[in-house]
């Protein structure tokens, strides 16, 4: 198996564990061509939460629609948040309330966030971008700062004129060591993505800022002339390296500076 995902790349696969007797091999083969294909596939609204709630303490909290917005606030689009993230929000010192994937970045202007945070999640970034991509176009207007971290990554590279495309073999795991590209120093990161952000006929208005010393691909950008910045992997890493936890002060910095 391990030669085959090295030598072909990343594919479909099926694990038949039965009570009784085997499937015959043409009738997995069936099953398994069902399976549907990564690309063009959105998953991100299928792991959203459906409902606004507020993160403190470790846990989920109900919020009335009376109570959003009435106190300075950090927003998490939720493509599939991590506890730990939430958690890492949090200790900036402001109230983190988590919204819906497809929630409209014109309420939530309204709303007057300190920041925003785009969060992790799976799937195709190109499905979820463009499923929503009149209402992510909003977020170009955003005065304040934003912070993406993996699906959010790409989110935001697409938003201002990249593109992702799908790698031979995803990063998974911990111990990939990416360099900062510009303080020049590497960080040993955990990483789990099978879509990466092209370095082909990237857009001038974006600076690559950290990059992968496995593959040489693209692990973090920042938006020219804007506080918007994100990375590919995941500074929070529970367990793993913290080298990469300075990023939630980055984004604590800006927001203080741009409040």
């Amino acid at each position: 198996i391990t030669k085959s995902i090295r030598e072909s790349g990343v594919c479909r696969a099926l694990l038949h564990f039965p009570k009784g007797k085997l499937k015959d091999i043409s009738v997995l083969k069936n099953e398994l061509k069902k399976l549907p294909e990564m690309n063009n596939l959105d998953l991100a609204y299928e792991v959203s939460t459906k409902e606004i709630y507020l993160w403190k303490n470790g846990k989920r909290n109900k919020i009335s629609s009376e109570k959003i917005g009435k106190e300075k606030f950090i927003a998490c689009i939720d493509f599939g948040v991590k506890k730990k993230i939430l958690d890492l929000l949090e200790l900036i010192g402001f109230p983190i309330l988590v919204f819906p994937c497809d929630y409209t970045f014109k309420k939530l202007f309204d709303l007057n966030p300190q920041g925003i945070f785009l969060s992790n999640g799976p799937g195709d970034p190109q499905a979820t971008f463009k499923n929503n991509l009149s209402n992510f176009n909003l977020l170009k207007n955003f005065k304040k700062p934003v912070f993406g971290i993996c699906l959010g990554h790409q989110i935001l590279s697409l938003l201002f004129g990249a593109k992702t495309e799908k790698m031979h073999h995803g990063h998974r795991g911990a111990n990939h060591p990416i360099k900062n590209l510009r303080n020049k120093k590497v960080e040993i990161t955990v990483q789990n993505h099978g879509f990466v952000v092209s370095k082909h006929k990237l857009p001038r208005n974006i600076e690559v800022t950290h990059k992968s010393l496995f593959d040489d691909t693209i692990a973090g950008i920042q938006i020219k002339n804007k506080p918007f910045f994100s990375v590919q992997y995941h500074p929070e890493a529970s367990p793993g390296p913290q080298d990469s936890r300075y990023l939630f002060k980055k984004f604590e910095d800006l927001i203080k500076k741009n409040a």
